[in-house]
């Protein structure tokens, strides 16, 4: 396979599967406590993601080795913080509403590349591009009637934002991080990730009553899915392409899951979430805008 076809089919793949991953977080998190399910999500992919690893030939570096540090940390910051923030905003904010706070997650990166990004510096049109997608994230915390009172559950939103600089911060890592195999780095950040969050969750106490088995099967989805083969792809598209194309990838997530969450889910059509989404991409247009020479 060509490297642009590589690109192609794996961004396609991304963009699918993350869009419907906040469609099953907003339905298991109606059953299972959002720590619980961050770490039954990342025990799961954690498991099959080592198999898949020696299946591939690859082995896990010593513990002494730094990339433990390294995936360790985007682990916590790539998994643990975003699963845990994401899934507690769900239990009051729509799927697709969701994805669009997440989307914002691009201008974050274009930011945080000014400093850790040889290249990437920022720019006039970047700064206008970041600025008119943050307009697009103030609507959202503004009422359907667009008065100056904040909505309902905008704590759950900016939960959910945070999550975003937690993605805009691992996509950052992913690229500075040691050259390692795709599939040695995603299962080195779940390991990590799945052994704090089983902690945090046991500390948390046990769970009361059992999940539907809709529920399960969702859990498990979204650690096939979203969390263990999309990692793999995640690492070695940003290897391949760089942190730039997971920027554009994520402006389109929030159209696929706001199909998916009307489709599955039920949600309403907001027109106010429409046009926030429009917003943000069109600011993402502008600042990832290439000059013509």
């Amino acid at each position: 396979m060509t490297e642009r076809r590589f690109i192609y089919l794996a961004s396609i793949t991304i963009i699918l599967f993350w869009g419907t991953g906040f469609t099953l977080i907003g339905y298991a998190v109606k059953f299972i406590d959002p720590i619980w399910l961050v770490a039954m999500r990342t025990c799961m992919a954690a498991v099959v993601l080592s198999i898949y690893m020696h299946l591939r030939g690859h082995k896990f570096p010593r513990l002494r080795d730094r990339r433990w540090l390294w995936y360790g940390f985007m682990g916590l910051i790539g998994m643990v913080l975003p699963f845990f923030l994401t899934a507690t905003g769900q239990i009051h904010v729509d799927s697709g509403l969701s994805a669009i706070l997440i989307g914002f997650m691009p201008l974050i990166t274009i930011v945080l590349a000014h400093f850790f990004v040889q290249g990437e510096q920022l720019s006039l049109r970047k700064s206008i591009g970041f600025f008119i997608g943050f307009l697009g994230i103030v609507l959202l915390f503004l009422p359907e009637n667009l008065s100056l009172d904040l909505i309902t559950h905008w704590r759950s939103q900016a939960l959910i934002l945070v999550a975003a600089v937690c993605y805009a911060v691992l996509t950052i890592c992913a690229k500075r991080a040691p050259e390692t195999p795709a599939s040695v780095g995603a299962s080195m950040m779940l390991i990590c990730a799945a052994s704090l969050s089983l902690i945090l969750a046991m500390a948390s106490g046990l769970p009361t009553t059992m999940p539907p088995s809709s529920a399960i099967f969702a859990v498990i989805a979204l650690a096939l899915g979203p969390t263990g083969f999309i990692s793999i792809l995640y690492l070695r598209l940003v290897q391949v392409a760089g942190p730039s194309l997971i920027a554009t990838i994520n402006n389109i997530v929030p159209a696929c899951s706001l199909i998916a969450g009307m489709i599955f889910l039920n949600e309403p059509f907001s027109w106010r979430a429409f046009m926030a989404m429009f917003i943000i991409a069109v600011g993402l247009l502008i600042a990832r805008r290439r000059k013509r020479i």
